[in-house]
């Protein structure tokens, strides 16, 4: 199992260090979540990490398996489009409901495109993925609505896993200039441009998914063996895209 931090058992819920993970890209796909693990991880009974894995069952982050346990889901290409459909609904109307970035929101959203270029400088994938899923869920936190920040964090999650599997490209850069568009309407006022951008943009990311894509059950151990990864087999595979998206969005 991957990357539950002992150190903040106290201060962080299971539910919640299974989503970061996900987020920052450090549980992919697939991923067993042991209960005895998870359970010794946070000191805490089998009962209590149960509780914590039907609840992100319910969050669509994770299923059971009978006689096997539980997993990180892999997202299938019909869940994958429902999930850039649900994300246009949410943050179009989010942007469109919007009638002014305040001086400390602006601040913000600015301190993080910086670090996005910094990170596409620095050529961290593992970052990158983190922040540029971090970027809509920093405007959501600007609405104020608790409510609506949780459900974008789901979606971003289950964004991150449907990447992971379909979209074999890293393109960073227009995904950056991408957010900064919709950073400057927000900054100009104009909410109705921003929340067509933010479709626009999440259009692009999920044209340039293969969703003839399958996971590969051996995609860890390739890993683990530096053996290079799965080429796809489908004679039917439509060609590559040749427009630039970036994982994470």
């Amino acid at each position: 199992m991957q990357d539950l931090s002992p150190q903040q058992n106290s201060q962080t819920s299971i539910d919640e260090a299974v989503v970061s993970g996900i987020l920052s890209a450090r549980i992919r796909p697939g991923t067993r979540l042991s209960e005895n693990e998870v359970a010794s991880l946070f000191n805490v009974s089998r009962t209590r990490v149960r509780e914590a894995m039907m609840r992100l069952e319910q969050r669509g982050i994770v299923k059971v398996s009978p006689r096997r346990g539980w997993f990180v889901v892999e997202p299938s290409a019909e869940e994958a489009i429902g999930v850039y459909a649900a994300r246009r609904v949410i943050e179009g109307g989010l942007l469109a409901s919007m009638d002014r970035l305040t001086e400390s929101g602006r601040d913000r959203l600015h301190a993080h495109l910086t670090e996005e270029k910094a990170a596409i400088a620095a050529g961290d994938r593992q970052r990158l993925t983190c922040l540029m899923g971090d970027f809509h869920i920093r405007i959501a936190e600007l609405s104020g609505n608790p409510i609506l920040v949780e459900i974008l964090r789901d979606l971003t999650a289950r964004t991150i896993l449907i990447s992971l599997i379909y979209q074999s490209d890293f393109h960073a850069m227009q995904s950056h200039l991408g957010h900064c568009r919709i950073v400057a309407a927000m900054e100009e006022g104009d909410f109705q441009k921003a929340a067509a951008l933010a479709v626009e943009h999440l259009d692009e990311v999920e044209t340039g998914l293969d969703l003839t894509r399958r996971p590969d059950p051996l995609a860890d151990l390739r890993r683990s063996l530096s053996l290079p990864p799965q080429v796809p087999t489908s004679s039917n595979a439509p060609p590559k895209p040749n427009d630039e998206t970036n994982r994470g969005e």
